[in-house]
């Protein structure tokens, strides 16, 4: 099967959820036109990052109630587009978390909440969020996925259970600034993260599709540079830095097959011998 991925690179207004959600609508009819199947947006994308005391009033809840949400699940019934966005999501609990939702045929298919919040350095996520709870792999019309938001994707624990879990396509978004003055320290950051993209890549035998952000908020630059990692650990799309785009890029699942015929690290794979090992590992940090 092939499917043709978009990876929508915008500039979210912060605060401002009526004037994203039109920029999500133009995206993903744009998406369409151009034989998208399933398109990422970034990390809030429906909000902006620094969102702070904002929270309570940016926040989305996705119980059928709230119109923003509705409108997006709309258009990915109404476009044939299976979608996914990241916005600020509001449980029945009035806890706040940092989520993605993935969108297809009018219905919500799954709802992740960010598992490891940033506070150090120019990040202070935990002061406004909740930590998530749970990574888990689900069903698409594309094959099984996983979802992860940022931070999520530099511990090496979630990405490694979404691959047990049965994901074939890993997908991250994100909102990571660059950092430095320079060119050359700005892009410093950057090539962290691609060089963490290829290796899960080639790790797990899977797809890797990673949407970053562009744009400026409180100081902070966000570079861009969206990407497709193939199972192989090759980029197939990178590198359009710092400005809004919609990229696009076409994947063939059968790589999964040839990939893991010659490379059979999920078949060897041991996760019982994991498990037993960390249980050591906890029972001699707690004894």
């Amino acid at each position: 099967m092939r499917i043709k991925i978009g990876l929508a690179q915008i500039y979210p207004k912060l605060g401002d959820v009526a004037h994203n959600l039109g920029v999500h609508l133009e995206y993903a009819a744009q998406a369409r036109e151009r034989g998208v199947d399933l398109l990422v947006f970034p990390e809030l994308s429906m909000t902006g990052y620094q969102v702070q005391d904002l929270v309570p009033e940016v926040a989305l809840r996705t119980d059928g109630a709230d119109p923003f949400f509705g409108q997006l699940q709309t258009a990915s019934a109404d476009l044939d587009l299976d979608i996914v966005v990241g916005f600020v999501h509001e449980d029945i609990r009035n806890r706040f978390y940092i989520a993605d939702a993935y969108l297809s045929s009018g219905e919500l298919v799954h709802l992740h909440h960010k598992l490891y919040l940033p506070t150090y350095a120019m990040f202070d996520e935990s002061r406004y969020f909740a930590q998530g709870n749970s990574v888990r792999a689900f069903d698409t019309r594309f094959g099984r996925v996983g979802m992860l938001i940022c931070e999520d994707f530099w511990h090496v624990s979630p990405p490694y259970l979404l691959w047990l879990d049965g994901a074939d396509i890993l997908i991250l978004n994100s909102s990571s600034p660059s950092r430095g003055l320079n060119e050359s320290d700005r892009m410093l950051g950057t090539r962290w993260v691609e060089h963490v993209n290829q290796a899960y890549g080639s790790m797990f035998t899977s797809y890797i599709l990673h949407c970053n952000r562009v744009g400026y908020e409180d100081g902070k630059n966000f570079w861009g540079g969206s990407s497709v990692v193939d199972p192989d650990g090759e980029f197939m799309t990178h590198g359009l830095y710092f400005d809004e785009a919609l990229i696009t890029q076409e994947i063939d699942l059968n790589q999964l097959h040839r990939t893991r015929a010659r490379l059979p690290l999920l078949r060897d794979e041991r996760p019982g011998l994991v498990r037993r090992e960390l249980g050591r590992i906890l029972r001699e940090s707690l004894g």
